[in-house]
């Protein structure tokens, strides 16, 4: 089974600036992403990029690179068509059929290769079409306001409140990574076909870094669980 990754780093973050080349925990963000994919079972690894710089930091740590067109690379711009033009871009360029593609987030850097593993192995069960990764939801309970400005709970009754342990399992979808077939993405402009799996997370593996706090408390997450 061919299962190629293809990592999204766009160069223009505002909110934490060069984003996903910033060094978080002794190298570059985007190196920890690469490095779970390959480490986890991908065959190969590219990155999609509108920045040189962020090209030549992937190359270095194992990546192959995608040079993304400027009009698939502004903030309106989806990640399936950036995906959708990665596919188009490796399937010009290698003889072997993509079987699967693993679409990564490089700002959920709280994942290990196992978790990737894990996913690549479901999907050779044949079962599904897509997966995403997630995390349990245990004693999060979401409200809000309706169109009158009224609190309402959102995942339970707080009129008739269970106990935890009668609540069904909720998921939450992380956003650390994805698992499609490319015709899935391609006839349906989705990253979801009709037949969705999950890949289950520890749930501090959820936390990402779009702020500069975000990157302390990740930081300190991966020096506490991940680096030994």
């Amino acid at each position: 089974m061919n299962t190629v990754s293809i990592i999204l780093a766009r160069g223009g973050s505002k909110g934490l600036p060069k984003k996903n080349i910033i060094d978080f925990c002794g190298q570059p963000l985007i190196a920890w992403t690469i490095q779970n994919c390959l480490e986890g079972g991908a065959n190969s690894a590219w990155v999609s990029s509108d920045s040189d710089e962020i090209l030549e930091t992937a190359a270095k740590y194992g990546a192959k690179t995608i040079k993304r067109p400027d009009d698939i690379s502004g903030d309106f711009a989806t990640s399936e068509e950036a995906w959708i033009h990665g596919i188009d871009y490796i399937s010009k360029i290698e003889d072997e059929k993509i079987d699967w593609v693993l679409a990564p987030q490089v700002t959920s850097p709280l994942r290990e290769a196992a978790d990737v593993a894990r996913g690549i192995k479901l999907a050779q069960s044949g079962e599904f079409d897509s997966f995403f990764s997630c995390s349990i939801a245990e004693d999060l309970f979401f409200w809000q306001r309706n169109d009158t400005g009224i609190l309402e709970s959102v995942n339970y009754d707080w009129r008739n409140r269970k106990r935890r342990q009668d609540i069904p399992k909720q998921y939450i979808e992380n956003g650390s990574f994805y698992l499609f077939k490319p015709e899935v993405l391609i006839n349906g402009n989705n990253r979801f076909g009709d037949r969705i799996g999950l890949v289950e997370m520890d749930f501090w593996k959820m936390f990402e870094i779009d702020s500069s706090e975000d990157l302390k408390m990740c930081s300190a997450l991966m020096k506490e669980f991940l680096i030994k």
